[in-house]
């Protein structure tokens, strides 16, 4: 053991202070002294300027949206109506109109991280009461809304200006306490926001108001926005076509008992197409709906009405002689040369088949039956060689009409193969099977209109994940050119479901501006045909 001297104990602070003291500017180190040690040094945190980029472009987004929810709201009356407009993130943009408790339509207006919201809050009754007492006033209803509308949209664009800063810069403010790091929230928000108008005006669609997509009750009134040939005949600018919509709003408010019934146009021939039922009961009374509200001049059935074609079936057909019009029908491969037969003992039902053509309703149909009877695995089908024969078939017959100085303005198949092949001997060409709706323009012109399954897929309506929907359209033609105008696809929630959607669409050749395609058959070549060279 070492002993230490009590001494050296009492002065071991002085020696070791000695030691760890900095030396004077100007002083020098003793000869033979030992260097003193020098304090370790804590190595400063690195900054991190991206995670402070992430945090206040947070604030930003939140600060404005909650800005925009609060205060960003501008009541404004457009016409006889009360309206509140307001802008809401999205990730899509368009414009939706919210009719409560009637339902909505969407436009896709424009592109941009904002949505404009309209809500039609009420009808005031002295202006209306106004309108009905002096009709002569419509007339300058036009001009009334497009001035409403423009003074809404800028008083919503200055008050959404003041929302989105006031909210970045009050959350800004809350979270880091700094005026400065506030200002810069607001400032953010500010050019998002420009940058977001920017967007919406280099975007704008003012064909769109053509297009819309309905939902709720509205999907049940297509005189909302009026008949096809009327849209595009009275089309100037957009601000007259949000007027026209408008005023049909109010005449659907001014009916109290029922929704409008579709006014039909007198020069509008309207075919309604269905395809793929199923064996599913509901069809009928959704086609026989659809027969009265759209006063539909001709049903289109592309095939697939049964399951198994047997004889069994046949009672499941009966509803059909009872729905009022002409049923235009072609063999699915669903359906069995029994179920043909007993179709074609009905008054009222065309069966086109071997592309045998028919007049009807004003409109010249030809179709083909498929050549596959498939009802079960237990057949093994013929695949797409047997559609591409039946549909040369069908396209040897529509040149034959054609010589003949009777050309079809539609054909009818029930596969898609086989629909393909008829590509520049018709105007259109009507299919279905896939059971989900389509529409393509062919290289050589034909426009394949393909129609999902109106039984929402009948026995397989649960086989996916979610149920198969209802669908059906609505094809308009022009009676004198027997051009199609335009169609609404109409789609209805399937099994349990309680939607519905009905979404316009003009024809190309239909829309604003386009030039009218020429009535006069193409002069035939090889035969007659006009696509191969």
């Amino acid at each position: 053991m070492v002993r230490v001297p009590v001494a050296v104990l009492n002065r071991m602070p002085n020696l070791t202070a000695a030691l760890f003291r900095r030396p004077r500017p100007g002083s020098r180190p003793r000869p033979g002294s030992r260097p003193r040690p020098l304090p370790e040094l804590e190595l400063a945190a690195r900054p991190r300027p991206w995670l402070g980029a992430l945090g206040l472009t947070a604030v930003v987004l939140v600060g404005a949206w909650l800005g925009l929810l609060v205060v960003g709201n501008v009541r404004t009356p457009v016409g006889p109506m009360n309206t509140t407009m307001a802008l809401r993130p999205s990730l899509t943009g368009g414009t939706k109109i919210n009719v409560s408790p009637l339902g909505a339509l969407t436009l896709d207006s424009h592109v941009a991280p904002v949505r404009l919201d309209v809500n039609v809050d009420q009808l005031d009754p002295l202006r209306s009461q106004e309108l009905v007492d002096h009709p002569d006033r419509i007339s300058g209803l036009q001009d009334e809304v497009v001035h409403d509308v423009e003074h809404g949209t800028l008083d919503l664009a200055v008050r959404s200006g003041v929302a989105v800063v006031v909210g970045a810069g009050a959350l800004g403010f809350a979270v880091y306490r700094r005026p400065r790091r506030a200002l810069t929230a607001g400032g953010l928000a500010l050019a998002l926001l420009a940058a977001s108008g920017i967007s919406a005006y280099a975007t704008w669609n003012p064909e769109s108001v053509l297009e819309p997509r309905f939902s709720g009750l509205l999907s049940s009134a297509p005189s909302v926005i009026g008949n096809a040939r009327g849209i595009v005949s009275d089309f100037d600018v957009y601000q007259q076509e949000l007027a026209r919509l408008v005023t049909n709003v109010t005449k659907l408010y001014d009916v109290t008992s029922t929704l409008p019934t579709y006014q039909p146009d007198p020069s509008t021939i309207r075919v309604l197409h269905v395809s793929d039922i199923h064996l599913n009961p509901a069809s009928w009374k959704i086609i026989a709906s659809l027969v009265k509200q759209y006063k539909v001049n001709v049903i289109v059935d592309s095939g697939d009405t049964m399951d198994h074609g047997t004889a069994a079936e046949n009672g499941f057909l009966d509803p059909i002689a009872r729905l009022g019009v002409p049923y235009v029908w072609v063999r699915g491969n669903h359906d069995s040369r029994t179920t043909q037969r007993y179709l074609e003992r009905m008054k009222n039902v065309r069966v086109l088949d071997d592309g045998r053509a028919r007049t009807v309703g004003g409109l010249r149909f030809a179709g083909i039956g498929d050549p596959q009877f498939t009802p079960d695995r237990a057949v093994v089908p013929g695949g797409d060689a047997a559609e591409r024969l039946a549909g040369d078939r069908l396209d040897s017959a529509l040149r034959s009409q054609r010589a003949a100085g009777t050309p079809v303005d539609v054909a009818i198949a029930h596969e898609p193969v086989a629909a393909r092949e008829t590509d520049g001997e018709v105007p259109l060409v009507l299919c279905g099977h896939l059971h989900h709706e389509g529409d393509e323009k062919l290289p050589y012109g034909t426009r394949l209109r393909m129609e999902g399954s109106t039984g929402g897929s009948g026995l397989r309506a649960v086989e996916g994940k979610y149920p198969a929907p209802i669908e059906a359209s609505v094809l308009y033609f022009d009676r004198d050119s027997h051009r199609l105008q335009a169609w609404d696809a109409i789609r209805l929630g399937g099994l349990g479901l309680t939607t519905a959607e009905v979404s316009r669409h003009l024809a190309d050749d239909n829309r604003p501006g386009a030039t009218p395609p020429s009535t006069a058959p193409a002069p035939s070549g090889n035969g007659g045909s006009a696509r191969r060279p």
